[in-house]
């Protein structure tokens, strides 16, 4: 496995993002939550809380691929992102049979309403694709595709990591395996490649300044589970 930071070309457009986004970046990647993660001690009902919502998440994804479609460059493209919606789609089914390895029955996953944190990431993505181009809204998208990777990556890393026991040892083997480290890595490049066909250098500040707002969000998006997890300890109090 290459580096933590190492996803996309060494002097493409996703690397000089990453470093440029900083305290961002790393607030997301190492967030709390991910260091509970790593260690296992993470909350079941903070993980339960994420489970569900990121389930959410995933509907709206989807519907962002799927403007990815009508905002492809090419055909190649187009393809490539409606291939995207469908693998997503298909996605949540799988994720519903992971929740309920969780406790968790479709019925509850699905009654449940968005958090604030969940409306405000996903409809500022679409936002974000509505009123830009392509590059826009995959800028918009790929800190949760490649941040997931390197989320991994930093668990697998992490010299304090409990290995033997580790009740999320499946979610971790899951986004530091091969299959969604490739799928991380093609995000980055298609970034790359976006930069040099959509003048990418030119526009770098705007671009910047989405690719750290979706790294805030995400850090948010982790944060609700912990926040729920205390407000139920209020709460039962």
């Amino acid at each position: 496995m290459r580096g933590i930071d190492e996803f996309g070309a060494a002097d493409g457009l996703f690397r000089k993002l990453r470093a440029a986004s900083g305290a961002d970046w790393a607030g997301y990647t190492w967030h709390p939550f991910v260091q509970q993660l790593s260690a296992g001690t993470l909350p079941l009902k903070a993980f339960q809380h994420y489970l569900i919502q990121d389930y959410l998440f995933l509907t709206h994804f989807a519907r962002a691929k799927a403007l990815a479609v009508v905002k492809g460059e090419s055909l190649a493209a187009m393809r490539e992102k409606a291939a995207s919606v469908l693998a997503i789609l298909d996605e949540t089914l799988l994720h519903l049979k992971y929740c309920a390895e969780w406790g968790l029955t479709e019925e509850q996953v699905t009654r449940i309403p968005e958090t604030m944190e969940t409306v405000s990431y996903t409809r500022w993505v679409m936002d974000r694709g509505l009123h830009g181009d392509i590059l826009d809204l995959e800028i918009a998208l790929v800190p949760c595709t490649v941040g997931y990777g390197e989320v991994a990556r930093r668990i697998l890393a992490d010299s304090n990591r409990l290995v033997e026991g580790n009740p999320y040892q499946s979610w971790i083997e899951t986004y530091g395996g091969d299959g969604y480290q490739a799928l991380a890595e093609g995000a980055a490049k298609r970034i790359d490649a976006l930069g040099r066909s959509h003048g990418g250098e030119a526009r770098f500040q705007t671009l910047l300044r989405d690719f750290s707002m979706a790294a805030r969000l995400e850090q948010r998006f982790w944060q609700q589970g912990l926040d729920a997890c205390r407000a139920d300890k209020i709460g039962n109090g």
